[in-house]
Protein backbone atom coordinates (compact mmCIF):
# COMPACT_ATOMS: atom_id res chain seq x y z
CA UNK A 1 0.00 0.00 0.00
CA UNK A 2 1.21 3.98 -0.51
CA UNK A 3 3.16 5.19 2.49
CA UNK A 4 1.21 8.08 3.54
CA UNK A 5 4.19 11.12 4.70
CA UNK A 6 5.49 10.82 8.63
CA UNK A 7 3.44 13.49 9.89
CA UNK A 8 0.01 12.18 8.60
CA UNK A 9 -0.56 9.90 11.53
CA UNK A 10 -1.74 13.38 13.56
CA UNK A 11 -5.16 12.99 11.31
CA UNK A 12 -5.70 10.85 14.33
CA UNK A 13 -5.15 13.68 17.01
CA UNK A 14 -7.49 16.70 16.25
CA UNK A 15 -6.52 19.40 17.66
CA UNK A 16 -3.08 18.28 19.46
CA UNK A 17 0.07 20.66 18.88
CA UNK A 18 2.70 18.68 16.09
CA UNK A 19 3.86 15.63 17.32
CA UNK A 20 7.46 17.22 17.20
CA UNK A 21 6.41 19.22 20.67
CA UNK A 22 6.08 17.68 23.86
CA UNK A 23 2.92 19.29 23.91
CA UNK A 24 1.55 17.29 21.42
CA UNK A 25 1.61 14.34 23.29
CA UNK A 26 0.51 16.07 26.66
CA UNK A 27 -2.45 17.52 24.84
CA UNK A 28 -3.28 13.78 23.35
CA UNK A 29 -3.25 12.14 26.65
CA UNK A 30 -5.47 14.67 28.30
CA UNK A 31 -8.41 14.30 25.57
CA UNK A 32 -7.51 10.76 26.21
CA UNK A 33 -8.06 10.94 29.59
CA UNK A 34 -11.21 12.99 29.45
CA UNK A 35 -13.07 10.95 26.58
CA UNK A 36 -11.92 7.74 26.91
CA UNK A 37 -10.46 6.92 30.41
CA UNK A 38 -13.50 9.00 32.13
CA UNK A 39 -15.80 6.45 30.11
CA UNK A 40 -14.20 3.24 31.18
CA UNK A 41 -13.55 4.28 34.93
CA UNK A 42 -17.15 3.51 35.74
CA UNK A 43 -17.30 -0.01 33.78
CA UNK A 44 -14.04 -1.64 34.59
CA UNK A 45 -13.63 -0.08 37.65
CA UNK A 46 -14.98 -3.46 39.12
CA UNK A 47 -13.37 -5.82 37.23
CA UNK A 48 -9.43 -4.25 37.55
CA UNK A 49 -8.27 -7.46 39.44
CA UNK A 50 -9.65 -9.51 36.53
CA UNK A 51 -7.60 -6.98 34.43
CA UNK A 52 -4.65 -6.65 35.91
CA UNK A 53 -3.92 -9.54 38.12
CA UNK A 54 -0.09 -9.22 40.24
CA UNK A 55 2.09 -12.37 39.63
CA UNK A 56 3.88 -12.56 43.09
CA UNK A 57 2.21 -15.26 45.32
CA UNK A 58 2.68 -16.18 48.69
CA UNK A 59 0.87 -19.12 49.82
CA UNK A 60 -1.38 -18.21 52.66
CA UNK A 61 -3.91 -21.80 53.12
CA UNK A 62 -5.00 -24.70 52.44
CA UNK A 63 -8.66 -25.59 52.00
CA UNK A 64 -11.07 -28.20 50.39
CA UNK A 65 -11.81 -27.82 47.05
CA UNK A 66 -14.61 -25.87 45.90
CA UNK A 67 -16.59 -25.87 42.47
CA UNK A 68 -15.08 -23.33 40.42
CA UNK A 69 -11.34 -23.24 41.77
CA UNK A 70 -8.23 -23.01 39.44
CA UNK A 71 -7.34 -26.77 39.21
CA UNK A 72 -3.79 -25.83 39.03
CA UNK A 73 -3.90 -24.93 42.36
CA UNK A 74 -5.07 -28.34 43.54
CA UNK A 75 -1.99 -29.35 46.12
CA UNK A 76 -1.91 -33.18 45.35
CA UNK A 77 0.05 -34.35 48.03
CA UNK A 78 -2.66 -33.18 50.53
CA UNK A 79 -4.95 -34.69 48.37
CA UNK A 80 -3.54 -37.71 48.14
CA UNK A 81 -2.75 -38.01 52.05
CA UNK A 82 -6.96 -37.42 52.66
CA UNK A 83 -9.26 -38.16 50.15
CA UNK A 84 -10.09 -34.99 49.36
CA UNK A 85 -8.90 -32.61 46.97
CA UNK A 86 -7.05 -29.73 48.27
CA UNK A 87 -6.35 -26.53 47.07
CA UNK A 88 -3.58 -23.88 47.73
CA UNK A 89 -4.75 -20.45 48.32
CA UNK A 90 -2.26 -17.27 47.95
CA UNK A 91 -1.58 -14.04 48.85
CA UNK A 92 -1.52 -11.94 45.92
CA UNK A 93 0.79 -9.29 44.98
CA UNK A 94 -0.74 -6.53 43.32
CA UNK A 95 2.08 -4.54 41.60
CA UNK A 96 2.01 -5.42 37.71
CA UNK A 97 4.81 -4.66 35.45
CA UNK A 98 3.71 -4.11 32.00
CA UNK A 99 5.64 -3.75 28.46
CA UNK A 100 4.24 -2.62 25.56
CA UNK A 101 6.25 -4.50 22.53
CA UNK A 102 5.22 -1.68 20.09
CA UNK A 103 6.01 -2.28 16.31
CA UNK A 104 6.69 1.15 14.34
CA UNK A 105 7.93 -0.66 11.29
CA UNK A 106 6.38 1.59 8.10
CA UNK A 107 3.63 -0.33 7.00
CA UNK A 108 1.77 0.98 10.02
CA UNK A 109 1.81 4.40 8.50
CA UNK A 110 -1.17 2.57 6.47
CA UNK A 111 -4.79 3.76 6.68
CA UNK A 112 -7.61 3.76 3.64
CA UNK A 113 -9.33 6.74 5.58
CA UNK A 114 -7.46 10.20 7.65
CA UNK A 115 -7.22 6.95 10.24
CA UNK A 116 -3.60 4.98 9.83
CA UNK A 117 -2.75 2.09 11.78
CA UNK A 118 0.20 3.88 14.25
CA UNK A 119 -2.53 6.49 15.29
CA UNK A 120 -4.54 3.77 16.47
CA UNK A 121 -1.32 2.46 18.22
CA UNK A 122 -0.45 5.60 19.86
CA UNK A 123 -3.88 6.00 21.52
CA UNK A 124 -4.36 2.40 22.61
CA UNK A 125 -0.43 2.14 24.30
CA UNK A 126 -1.55 5.90 25.95
CA UNK A 127 -5.15 4.71 27.85
CA UNK A 128 -3.77 1.15 28.50
CA UNK A 129 -0.58 2.31 29.93
CA UNK A 130 -2.28 4.77 32.12
CA UNK A 131 -5.01 2.88 33.26
CA UNK A 132 -1.82 1.18 34.31
CA UNK A 133 0.02 3.91 35.99
CA UNK A 134 -2.89 5.07 37.91
CA UNK A 135 -3.10 2.03 40.22
CA UNK A 136 0.63 2.35 41.31
CA UNK A 137 1.92 -0.01 38.29
CA UNK A 138 5.50 0.04 36.32
CA UNK A 139 4.82 0.53 32.37
CA UNK A 140 7.95 0.52 29.90
CA UNK A 141 8.20 0.18 25.96
CA UNK A 142 10.39 -1.36 22.99
CA UNK A 143 10.21 -0.27 20.03
CA UNK A 144 11.22 -2.35 16.78
CA UNK A 145 11.76 -0.27 13.46
CA UNK A 146 13.79 -2.27 11.44
CA UNK A 147 15.67 -3.69 14.92
CA UNK A 148 14.97 -2.93 18.55
CA UNK A 149 16.29 0.11 18.31
CA UNK A 150 15.00 2.07 21.61
CA UNK A 151 14.18 0.80 25.31
CA UNK A 152 12.47 2.78 27.84
CA UNK A 153 12.60 1.04 31.38
CA UNK A 154 9.44 0.06 33.30
CA UNK A 155 8.48 3.51 35.51
CA UNK A 156 5.46 4.36 37.02
CA UNK A 157 3.27 7.73 36.75
CA UNK A 158 1.83 10.11 34.29
CA UNK A 159 4.87 11.43 33.14
CA UNK A 160 6.00 7.83 32.41
CA UNK A 161 2.83 7.66 30.02
CA UNK A 162 3.84 11.20 28.17
CA UNK A 163 7.27 9.70 28.05
CA UNK A 164 6.18 6.62 25.54
CA UNK A 165 3.44 8.64 23.97
CA UNK A 166 6.28 11.51 23.00
CA UNK A 167 8.84 9.14 21.67
CA UNK A 168 6.04 7.36 19.39
CA UNK A 169 5.17 10.68 17.82
CA UNK A 170 8.22 11.75 17.39
CA UNK A 171 10.07 8.65 15.66
CA UNK A 172 11.70 9.39 12.78
CA UNK A 173 10.73 7.34 9.71
CA UNK A 174 12.99 4.30 8.43
CA UNK A 175 14.60 5.63 5.51
CA UNK A 176 16.19 1.91 4.78
CA UNK A 177 13.49 -0.93 3.12
CA UNK A 178 13.59 -3.93 3.95
CA UNK A 179 11.07 -6.62 6.09
CA UNK A 180 9.84 -6.65 9.09
CA UNK A 181 11.16 -9.79 11.38
CA UNK A 182 9.07 -9.93 14.42
CA UNK A 183 11.06 -12.93 15.57
CA UNK A 184 13.89 -10.44 16.06
CA UNK A 185 11.64 -8.21 17.80
CA UNK A 186 10.35 -11.31 19.98
CA UNK A 187 13.78 -12.95 20.86
CA UNK A 188 15.20 -9.16 22.32
CA UNK A 189 12.23 -8.93 24.44
CA UNK A 190 12.62 -12.14 25.60
CA UNK A 191 16.02 -11.31 26.26
CA UNK A 192 15.34 -8.09 28.11
CA UNK A 193 12.36 -8.85 30.05
CA UNK A 194 13.87 -11.64 33.34
CA UNK A 195 11.19 -10.70 35.37
CA UNK A 196 7.55 -12.21 34.76
CA UNK A 197 5.25 -9.44 33.37
CA UNK A 198 2.26 -8.64 31.14
CA UNK A 199 3.44 -7.98 27.56
CA UNK A 200 1.17 -6.14 25.06
CA UNK A 201 2.77 -7.31 21.84
CA UNK A 202 1.44 -4.18 19.66
CA UNK A 203 1.71 -4.83 15.51
CA UNK A 204 0.13 -5.49 12.40
CA UNK A 205 2.01 -8.66 12.11
CA UNK A 206 3.08 -7.71 8.80
CA UNK A 207 6.37 -9.64 8.88
CA UNK A 208 8.71 -11.97 7.74
CA UNK A 209 7.55 -15.45 8.89
CA UNK A 210 8.67 -17.82 11.13
CA UNK A 211 8.21 -15.50 14.82
CA UNK A 212 5.65 -18.51 16.10
CA UNK A 213 8.01 -20.10 17.67
CA UNK A 214 9.51 -17.40 19.39
CA UNK A 215 6.32 -15.81 20.57
CA UNK A 216 5.73 -19.39 22.10
CA UNK A 217 8.97 -19.02 23.90
CA UNK A 218 7.86 -15.44 25.30
CA UNK A 219 4.60 -16.77 26.44
CA UNK A 220 5.86 -19.69 28.65
CA UNK A 221 8.00 -16.66 30.47
CA UNK A 222 4.78 -13.43 30.89
CA UNK A 223 1.42 -12.93 30.39
CA UNK A 224 1.21 -11.96 26.52
CA UNK A 225 -1.79 -10.31 24.93
CA UNK A 226 -1.10 -10.08 21.17
CA UNK A 227 -3.01 -6.44 19.65
CA UNK A 228 -3.36 -6.82 16.30
CA UNK A 229 -3.59 -3.64 13.94
CA UNK A 230 -5.31 -3.76 10.77
CA UNK A 231 -7.57 -1.36 8.34
CA UNK A 232 -10.35 -3.11 6.32
CA UNK A 233 -8.46 -2.67 3.21
CA UNK A 234 -5.80 -4.69 3.83
CA UNK A 235 -8.50 -7.71 3.97
CA UNK A 236 -10.40 -7.09 0.63
CA UNK A 237 -9.98 -4.72 -2.12
CA UNK A 238 -12.90 -2.93 -3.59
CA UNK A 239 -13.12 -1.43 -7.45
CA UNK A 240 -10.47 1.07 -7.58
CA UNK A 241 -9.93 1.18 -10.94
CA UNK A 242 -5.86 1.18 -11.52
CA UNK A 243 -4.25 2.06 -8.38
CA UNK A 244 -0.37 2.52 -7.59
CA UNK A 245 0.52 0.12 -5.00
CA UNK A 246 3.47 0.65 -2.41
CA UNK A 247 4.74 -2.02 -0.66
CA UNK A 248 5.94 0.20 2.68
CA UNK A 249 8.32 -2.28 4.07
CA UNK A 250 10.34 -2.59 0.76
CA UNK A 251 9.37 0.01 -1.23
CA UNK A 252 8.36 -2.07 -4.40
CA UNK A 253 5.67 -0.23 -6.52
CA UNK A 254 3.42 -1.69 -8.99
CA UNK A 255 0.19 -0.24 -10.98
CA UNK A 256 -2.36 -2.83 -10.75
CA UNK A 257 -6.12 -2.89 -11.89
CA UNK A 258 -8.78 -3.46 -8.90
CA UNK A 259 -11.45 -3.01 -11.73
CA UNK A 260 -10.24 -6.85 -12.77
CA UNK A 261 -12.11 -9.22 -10.68
CA UNK A 262 -10.02 -12.19 -10.69
CA UNK A 263 -7.35 -9.77 -9.04
CA UNK A 264 -9.03 -8.76 -6.79
CA UNK A 265 -10.00 -12.52 -5.44
CA UNK A 266 -6.42 -13.27 -5.78
CA UNK A 267 -5.66 -10.27 -3.19
CA UNK A 268 -8.75 -11.50 -1.12
CA UNK A 269 -7.49 -14.85 -1.12
CA UNK A 270 -4.23 -14.18 -0.13
CA UNK A 271 -4.85 -12.18 2.69
CA UNK A 272 -7.01 -15.25 3.83
CA UNK A 273 -4.04 -16.99 3.67
CA UNK A 274 -2.17 -14.43 6.01
CA UNK A 275 -4.97 -14.35 8.48
CA UNK A 276 -5.09 -17.83 8.81
CA UNK A 277 -1.14 -18.47 9.11
CA UNK A 278 -0.88 -15.36 11.61
CA UNK A 279 -4.11 -17.05 13.64
CA UNK A 280 -2.64 -20.59 14.13
CA UNK A 281 0.88 -19.15 15.28
CA UNK A 282 -1.50 -17.54 17.97
CA UNK A 283 -3.34 -20.43 18.82
CA UNK A 284 0.09 -22.56 18.96
CA UNK A 285 1.64 -20.06 21.35
CA UNK A 286 -2.04 -19.72 23.67
CA UNK A 287 -2.12 -15.86 23.45
CA UNK A 288 -5.27 -13.72 23.76
CA UNK A 289 -5.54 -12.03 20.66
CA UNK A 290 -7.57 -7.98 20.30
CA UNK A 291 -8.64 -6.73 16.95
CA UNK A 292 -7.97 -3.10 16.63
CA UNK A 293 -9.09 -1.82 13.31
CA UNK A 294 -8.31 1.93 12.27
CA UNK A 295 -12.15 1.82 11.46
CA UNK A 296 -12.90 1.29 15.44
CA UNK A 297 -13.62 2.99 18.22
CA UNK A 298 -10.98 2.43 20.96
CA UNK A 299 -13.53 2.65 23.75
CA UNK A 300 -15.12 -0.24 22.26
CA UNK A 301 -11.72 -1.96 21.83
CA UNK A 302 -10.53 -1.37 25.45
CA UNK A 303 -14.55 -2.76 26.59
CA UNK A 304 -13.51 -6.04 23.92
CA UNK A 305 -10.22 -6.16 26.06
CA UNK A 306 -11.80 -5.86 29.00
CA UNK A 307 -14.40 -8.76 28.16
CA UNK A 308 -11.75 -11.03 27.16
CA UNK A 309 -9.78 -10.33 30.17
CA UNK A 310 -13.05 -11.39 32.27
CA UNK A 311 -13.17 -14.73 29.88
CA UNK A 312 -10.25 -15.53 30.29
CA UNK A 313 -9.89 -15.72 34.22
CA UNK A 314 -13.16 -17.87 34.30
CA UNK A 315 -11.72 -20.18 32.02
CA UNK A 316 -8.69 -20.11 34.39
CA UNK A 317 -10.24 -20.80 37.44
CA UNK A 318 -12.03 -24.12 35.09
CA UNK A 319 -14.50 -26.87 37.31
CA UNK A 320 -13.32 -30.19 39.36
CA UNK A 321 -11.36 -32.45 36.75
CA UNK A 322 -13.32 -35.61 35.13
CA UNK A 323 -11.63 -38.08 36.77
CA UNK A 324 -12.41 -36.49 40.33
CA UNK A 325 -15.86 -35.76 39.95
CA UNK A 326 -16.99 -39.14 40.81
CA UNK A 327 -14.72 -38.73 44.21
CA UNK A 328 -16.07 -35.74 44.90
Amino acid sequence: MSKSPPEAHLKLVPGTAPAGSARGAELLLRRLEWTVLRRLDGAIHGNYRTLFRGFGLDLAELREYQYGDDVRHIDWNVTARTGQPYVRQFHEDREVTAWFLLDLSPSLDFGSSEVRKRGVSAEFVSVLARLLTRNGNRVGAMFYGDAVDTVIPARSGRAQVLHILHRMLTRPARDVAGETDLDDFLQGAFRFIPRRSLVFLVSDFISRPGWAPALARLTQRHEVIAVRLYDPLEMELPDLGMVLMRDAETGEQLFVDTHESGFRKRFAAAAARRESAMRAAFAEAGVDVLELATDDALIDSVMRFADLRKRRSQLAGGGLPAHMAGAA
